[in-house]
């Protein structure tokens, strides 16, 4: 019998991605190619649609910061039928933000029946700042990590909590080219640097599944508001999307000992990114272990770096209807050249 067909699914934050570089955006491309593997992994700002989401059986939530880590070899991914999802909440948060996220948590606890424990708020305000790099990728600081970590243990040790939802305060900046930009279907995502600074931080430090929910004012009505953007725009919270994804997102372990069904980069078959965005560290890492590299013309970033750059070998195709055609004939073990009029002709290999 086969082993499990894996996929591993990237498009890096903040970098402005024609498709996932929105708020959830991305999503239809990881349903469609959920549909020909066994196990899709992929991280939050792929899943993550704000109040919009949708549950995918054999997809693994797995946050940035640990897929690099999984990438390298150091950590593995354990399926769990349940996580008991921890809230932290950023002190700076102004009384009515706060009810409507804790409204936001129990709605989720009612009508999706999500496992939550007690909540704790930060003992500081997080004092998160944005900015954006002069190649376009937004990042952004927090003024009081310490804060955060300690927010976590609380959760951690008192509450037992299994994976963490972190909300914070960030600043409402509705007049910035770059939200007027993203508002548009255009540009970067302004957020979503200072989004992964967050959840990395958190996942470095406990090695504990974690995303993040920002807190934002609601902005005012623009009739001619992108469909790419829409969905953060529908309520006043992006929590629910990070609440469903958390509450199966994989456990990371680091012996195969400990977890003998956990999954581990050599069993990663194929990974899908952007043929422009090769250049962060999971690509790099699976570029050692994982079979078949594709690249996706299409869906262009600012990051600039293809392939060809860095020395890895890809197929290269146009769009992610072609790479799902890959896919669909890799896991058959068919050379997917044979599809194509101009297949060429075997080669001899001279040896000494």
């Amino acid at each position: 019998m086969a082993r499990p067909f894996t996929v591993v699914m990237i498009v890096p934050t903040g970098i402005g991605a024609d498709l996932g570089g929105y708020a959830g955006d991305a999503l239809p491309i990881a349903r469609s190619l959920s549909g020909v593997c066994d196990r899709l992994i992929t991280h939050p700002n792929v899943l993550n649609g704000a109040q919009l989401y949708w549950p995918i059986p054999n997809a693994l939530y797995v946050e940035g910061y640990a897929l690099d880590q999984m990438a390298a070899g150091c950590w593995g991914l354990q399926p769990v039928h349940s996580n008991r999802v921890g809230l932290l909440l950023d002190r700076g948060m102004e009384p009515e933000l706060q009810l409507r996220h804790l409204q936001a948590a129990d709605g989720a606890r009612a009508t999706l029946g999500i496992n939550m424990t007690d909540y704790v708020i930060t003992d500081a305000p997080l004092n998160v700042e944005l900015r954006i790099a002069p190649s376009g990728a937004s990042w952004g600081t927090i003024g009081n990590p310490d804060s955060l970590l300690r927010g976590a243990k609380q959760l951690i040790d008192k509450a037992g909590a299994e994976a963490i939802a972190v909300v914070a305060r960030f600043p409402d900046d509705e007049g910035s080219v770059a939200l007027s930009q993203y508002r548009q279907g255009q540009g970067v995502d302004p957020l979503a640097g200072a989004e992964a600074i967050i959840s990395h931080l958190i996942v470095r430090h406990f090695r504990i599944p974690c995303a993040h929910a920002p807190a934002l004012l609601p902005l005012p009505l623009d009739p001619h508001l992108s469909p790419r953007s829409a969905a953060e725009e529908i309520g006043y919270t992006f929590l629910p999307c990070v609440l469903a994804g958390l509450s199966r997102a994989p456990q990371y372990v680091q012996s195969r000992l400990t977890a003998p069904d956990s999954i581990w980069a050599n069993q990663v078959d194929a990974v899908v990114v952007p043929e422009t965005a090769c250049g962060g560290s999971a690509i790099l890492s699976f570029a050692n272990s994982a079979k078949l590299m594709i690249t996706v013309a299409e869906n262009r970033t600012t990051m600039a770096t293809p392939p060809e750059a860095i020395g890895i070998k890809t197929v290269p195709v146009k769009s992610y209807l072609e790479a799902i055609g890959v896919l669909v004939t890799w896991r058959q073990g068919v050379n997917h050249q044979a599809l194509r009029p101009n297949l060429t002709t075997l080669n001899r290999l001279h040896t000494p």
